[in-house]
């Protein structure tokens, strides 16, 4: 086979591989907490008939080599961190985190999953919930005769309650972070879990150390920039259409040593 045809095949596959990334974060755009995908690429190796420094002869070495490249492939997909615009939702039980960390709730199995979505919800026990239904960790139990509710920038949670003066303290709202966030797994649902590659959950204090501070009343919003979106998804159609040519273009070059043997 023509190497130019499976190099191209390798591209073609590249730049599906990042088109799919690109419409993924454009569906994720309106996602509260959502964290754009970024596809990571890494040339495939490399055929040397003639290695660089090569001898010559006696006197001569070879100033350069001779390297055929064999294409491209996918090393993975990175999650990017950084915090999204914060929208302003006036409503008592929507939190967003201005910096790093995630809240932490409890799955079906037992097991924590992390999430940057802080739209919550009271569940039939009174319990403070994610948009899901997962109870938050640290649990947070809502009184039924609750008039106000207060989540402080440092997560405490505090509420005036119907027949009591004084606002009567709740609980407190904690955050992890993990020394490398990209390496946690997406289960989706705003979901992520721990892997190898994150790193263990820290547990700490909303606005101590470099945990970010909590928002009442505030979503944080999608970090998907549309612009930038659009326009990598023009570059990926104009890579992906040169390869398919490069296919083109190799299989006519068969075709004319074919006929002209």
């Amino acid at each position: 086979m023509n190497p130019a045809l499976w190099i191209s095949k390798t591209g073609l596959a590249a730049q599906d591989a990042k088109m799919t990334a690109i419409s993924n974060n454009l569906a994720n755009v309106n996602t509260t907490g959502y964290k754009r995908d970024r596809a990571v690429f890494a040339d495939l190796f490399y055929q040397s008939p003639r290695a660089q420094g090569s001898q010559l002869d006696q006197n001569n070495i070879a100033p350069s080599g001779i390297q055929f490249g064999t294409g491209v492939k996918i090393v993975g997909t990175q999650k990017e961190f950084s915090v999204g615009n914060i929208q302003n939702t006036g409503q008592s039980l929507d939190v967003a985190i201005t910096g790093q960390g995630f809240f932490q709730v409890e799955t079906p199995g037992g097991d924590i999953a992390y999430t940057r979505a802080g739209n919550f919800q009271k569940n039939p026990d009174g319990l403070l919930t994610n948009a899901q239904g997962l109870p938050l960790i640290p649990q947070i139990e809502l009184p039924d005769n609750v008039k106000s509710l207060n989540i402080a920038k440092d997560g405490t949670v505090s509420a005036t309650v119907a027949g009591e003066s004084d606002p009567v303290e709740l609980g407190q709202l904690t955050l992890v972070n993990f020394v490398n966030p990209a390496g946690l797994e997406a289960m989706g649902g705003n979901l992520y879990r721990e892997t190898a590659a994150s790193g263990e959950a820290v547990e700490g204090i909303p606005g101590e150390e470099a945990f970010g501070q909590l928002e009442q009343g505030s979503l944080e919003g999608s970090n998907v920039q549309v612009v930038e979106e659009m326009v990598d998804m023009i570059t990926v159609q104009r890579a992906y259409e040169m390869n398919a040519k490069m296919v083109s273009a190799a299989d006519d070059m068969l075709k004319f040593v074919t006929q002209s043997m």
